[in-house]
């Protein structure tokens, strides 16, 4: 199975890292509401980065150590073309 890090871009602008097994219904989710509490009043998210992981344990690692670094990190982070680490 295949595992997602993420960084979802806001309708403010802001960045929200985040974790899934589907990407594509991840980011229906966060759209619909049903995502993460700071994603449903910053509505509609886009993907703008994501990375695989063949655990969700290395994928969720990830999420904790991105979470940590600043905005100007993320935001180089985010303008990286999508890439695999599995």
């Amino acid at each position: 199975m295949t595992y997602y890090f993420y960084l979802a871009r806001c309708s403010d602008n802001s960045l929200y890292c985040g974790s899934c097994k589907d990407l594509q219904k991840r980011e229906e989710a966060h759209n619909e509401g049903k995502g993460a509490k700071y994603t449903r009043s910053r509505r509609p998210i886009h993907f703008a980065y994501h990375e695989t992981f063949t655990t969700l344990s290395d994928a969720l690692k990830r999420e904790s150590e991105v979470k940590k670094w600043s905005k100007v990190k993320k935001e180089r982070l985010a303008q990286e073309k999508h890439s695999s680490k599995d």
